[in-house]
C-alpha cells in the first residue's frame, strides 16, 4: 500500500502549521476532542490497540494492534488549513503487516518527511527478525537478525534508536545488542547487562536515551533499570527494583536529571533522581491492573506528564509542582478526564502543537488468569478480565490548546468519549 506523497505533510506545510498553532499546551480545561481512528480497527474482532506514537517531525503518527498491523496516519490537512469544522474520520496512509505479536517498534530519530529516506520505522515481533519499514511507501527496507549463543534466531522484546539514528538498540534476556543501521544483517555488538552473576537480570523490555548525556536507560521484567554508559555499554548504576511489576516503559526528562519509570500490574509512575541514583523524587498513581503496556509521555519542555489507565482515564501531572525535598509524597494530577471507555494504554504528545494522542483497548476474556510472574510480553494481556468493560478500540486526536478553536462535535461523532 503507497503512501499519498502528495497527502504527507511537506516542510513548508509542517513550518505553517507550527507557525499558526505555536499555543503552548492549556491543561486549565479538558483537551477537547478533534478526530480519530474507530472503523479501522473493526475489520478484526477484538482489534484493540497496543500504543501510539508521533513522528519526530509530527507530520504523521504510527498505532499498534492487535492484528499485528502498523498503521501510519497523516495528520489532517484541515488542521493546517483552519478548517477544522470539516474533520472526519482518519484513515490510514499506510499499512505493515507483521508476522506476529509485535514486541516493540519506534521512529527513526532523524525522520522528516522533507527527506523520504530519512522516513522509516523499526518493529520486532514474535519468532521474526527486526524488520525496518519504509514509512514513505510502506516497503520493507531492511532486516536485522538478531542470533542468540546456538545461532538460533531471536526477537527483540525492545528497541530504541540512538539519538543520532547511527544504532539501533535491541534488549533481551540479560543482553542488549547494538547494530548499526547502515549495515543490515546479523553483525552487532553484544552488551550483556549480568557479568560474572552482577548487574541486571531479566528480559530487557524497554530502553531509552539521555539527550543530554551519553547514557541509556534499560528496564527489564525483573522489576529494575539499569544505567548504562554509550560508549562501552558499561553498567553506570542499578536503580532497586521499586515498581511491584515488571517495568514496561520509562523515559528521561529532557534536562537528563530525572527518569521516569512504570510497571505491570503497578499503580505508580516513579521519578528517580538521577544525580542521586537510587533516590525516587515523587511518585504519580494511575490505576493499571493488566500485564500491557501502559504508556506514559512528557511534553518537549518536561513539565506536563500524562498517561492513560486500565479505566480509560487520561490523567495530566504538573511535575514542577512537586515538592523539592524529595519525600516520594504522590504527586497530585493537575487534571483528568475520560478519555476512552476502555483502557487507554497508548499516549504521545505532538512534538510542537498542542495535540495528544491516545489509543485504547485491550484483550478480552470470560475468566481471569494470573499470569503475574511471566517475563513474557507476549500475551501482556492475558492477565485482565474485562467483563462489564464496554469495547472501545480506536485512536484518537485530542486539542490541548486553549479552547474556542474547533467546532463542538456531536455525541454521535464522539463514540469513544465520556463527558468527565
Amino acid at each position: 500500500m503507497n503512501r499519498e506523497i502528495d497527502g504527507t505533510l511537506c516542510g513548508c506545510s509542517i513550518l505553517s502549521l507550527c507557525c499558526v498553532h505555536s499555543q503552548s499546551l492549556d491543561f486549565s480545561q479538558n483537551p477537547q476532542m478533534l478526530t480519530g481512528s474507530w472503523a479501522e480497527y473493526t475489520h478484526t474482532a477484538e482489534n484493540y490497540l497496543r500504543g501510539c506514537k508521533w513522528a519526530p517531525d509530527g507530520s504523521c503518527i504510527v498505532s499498534n494492534s492487535a492484528d499485528n498491523v502498523l498503521r501510519v496516519y497523516n495528520l489532517p490537512p484541515e488542521l493546517y488549513s483552519s478548517h477544522w469544522d470539516m474533520l472526519s474520520e482518519m484513515s490510514p496512509v499506510l499499512k505493515m503487516a507483521e508476522g506476529d505479536t509485535i514486541y516493540d517498534y519506534c521512529w527513526f530519530p532523524k525522520m522528516t518527511s522533507m527527506d523520504p529516506d530519512t522516513c522509516f520505522i523499526a518493529s520486532s515481533s514474535r519468532d521474526n527478525p527486526v524488520h525496518i519499514w519504509d514509512a514513505f511507501y510502506g516497503d520493507l527496507r531492511a532486516s536485522f537478525r538478531p542470533y542468540n549463543h546456538l545461532d538460533e534466531l531471536t526477537a527483540a522484546h525492545s528497541l530504541c534508536f540512538s539519538p543520532d539514528g547511527s544504532q539501533l538498540y535491541c534488549g533481551f534476556d540479560k543482553i542488549v545488542r547494538v547494530f548499526h543501521t547502515d549495515r543490515p544483517g546479523r553483525d552487532c555488538e553484544e552488551r550483556p547487562t549480568m557479568v560474572k552473576k552482577q548487574g541486571q537480570t531479566g528480559i530487557i523490555s524497554c530502553i531509552a536515551f539521555s539527550s543530554c548525556q551519553s547514557m541509556y536507560a534499560c528496564g527489564s521484567y525483573s522489576r529494575s533499570a539499569g544505567l548504562y554508559s554509550c560508549e562501552d555499554g558499561s553498567l553506570l548504576a542499578l536503580l532497586p527494583a521499586r515498581h511491584h511489576g515488571g517495568l514496561t516503559h520509562l523515559l528521561f526528562s529532557p534536562n537528563g536529571y530525572h527518569l521516569y519509570t512504570g510497571g505491570r500490574k503497578d499503580s505508580e509512575i516513579l521519578c528517580w533522581d538521577l544525580r542521586d541514583p537510587g533516590q525516587v523524587l515523587f511518585s504519580m498513581h494511575r490505576n493499571v491492573n493488566t500485564n500491557q503496556r501502559i504508556y506514559f509521555d512528557l511534553d518537549q519542555s518536561g513539565r506536563y506528564l500524562l498517561s492513560g489507565d486500565t479505566d480509560g482515564v487520561v490523567s495530566v501531572w504538573d511535575t514542577l509542582t512537586a515538592p523539592p525535598d524529595g519525600n516520594e509524597e504522590p504527586l497530585q494530577p493537575l487534571l483528568q478526564f475520560q478519555a476512552h471507555t476502555d483502557c487507554t494504554n497508548g499516549i504521545s504528545v505532538h512534538p510542537f502543537m498542542p495535540l495528544v494522542a491516545s489509543s485504547s483497548g485491550q484483550r478480552k476474556f470470560c475468566w481471569p488468569s494470573d499470569s503475574e510472574d511471566s517475563e513474557s510480553d507476549s500475551d501482556e494481556g492475558n492477565v485482565m478480565s474485562s467483563s462489564g468493560v464496554r469495547q472501545d478500540n480506536a485512536l484518537v486526536l485530542w486539542w490541548a490548546g486553549p479552547l474556542g478553536s474547533t467546532n463542538e462535535r456531536s455525541q454521535e461523532e464522539e463514540p469513544a468519549v465520556i463527558e468527565s
